[in-house]
């Protein structure tokens, strides 16, 4: 197995960001398969997310989905707004960030080489059709060994069970995860330590990737403006979420940067 040193960890408004590229965070992430394939006995796994600033404000402001999140063993930082603040209080030096769909096609691309098996969990039954099939012609070689849509709703006990050894008995060591923010960041910190996979939370990749949502153009998502573009495009589920946290991750930025200034 190839040995990664774990990747440094910054504190961001009380979320724990790694410190990482694509490269590194795919590296991280492969050698944890490796190690889970090494000990298949040990029901234990690793969980991965990428979170933006609206995943960061919901952990801000409820110190149980914190300690959640803070649990996940991989945060990486998804939106441009957080790795610009990465780098403005934590000197990390970061050049890109690590956003969700982008790094789910370089795992994807990694499992095709190394045939590693992996499992869709969330969205739409049509979506995942869709997804299923647009990654099947860009990798050939790729085991999809399962796929499990959303019931949009909280699982029963019984329900949680049968998920797990659904996916236990799938094999797969992958777990791609899009059930929307923090939805998605629950289900891998309830679900890390039960099941031998790296579980990750994708976002809207299960969309992107299936073609039933567009992604916004390199140019806006270099600038950091990815939110206004999915707000055009859905205005009705978005803007609520984009206005409060947007505007409260502005406040304690400027609040943090006053405080820098000052050395308070």
């Amino acid at each position: 197995m190839a040995h990664t040193t774990m990747l440094k960890k910054v504190d961001l408004f009380g979320i724990h960001y790694s410190v990482t590229d694509y490269t590194s965070a795919v590296d991280q992430i492969i050698s944890w398969v490796a190690q889970i394939e090494q000990q298949p006995a040990v029901h234990q796994g690793f969980g991965v997310t990428a979170l933006a600033v609206h995943g960061l404000i919901e952990g801000y402001r409820n110190a149980e989905l914190k300690q959640q999140i803070n649990s996940i063993d991989l945060i990486v930082p998804d939106g441009q707004p957080i790795r610009w603040a990465m780098n403005w209080f934590c000197k990390t030096q970061l050049k890109d960030r690590v956003y969700g769909p982008t790094l789910t096609l370089h795992l994807l691309e990694a499992a095709a080489e190394k045939n590693i098996p992996v499992f869709f969990y969330g969205s739409q039954q049509l979506t995942l059709n869709k997804l299923r099939d647009n990654l099947v012609n860009k990798f050939p070689n790729l085991q999809i060994v399962g796929m499990q849509p959303d019931r949009f709703r909280e699982s029963t006990e019984e329900e949680k069970a049968l998920d797990r050894q659904a996916i236990i008995s799938s094999g797969a060591k992958l777990v791609f995860v899009g059930r929307g923010c923090p939805r998605q960041e629950r289900w891998v910190a309830e679900n890390k330590d039960y099941l031998p996979a790296v579980l990750l939370a994708v976002g809207a990749a299960f969309d992107f990737h299936a073609g039933t949502v567009k992604q916004a153009p390199a140019w806006i998502q270099k600038r950091g403006l990815e939110w206004l573009y999915r707000l055009v495009q859905e205005p009705g589920r978005l803007w609520k979420r984009y206005l409060t946290t947007n505007s409260y991750f502005l406040y304690l930025f400027f609040v943090n940067s006053l405080k820098k200034s000052f050395k308070v």
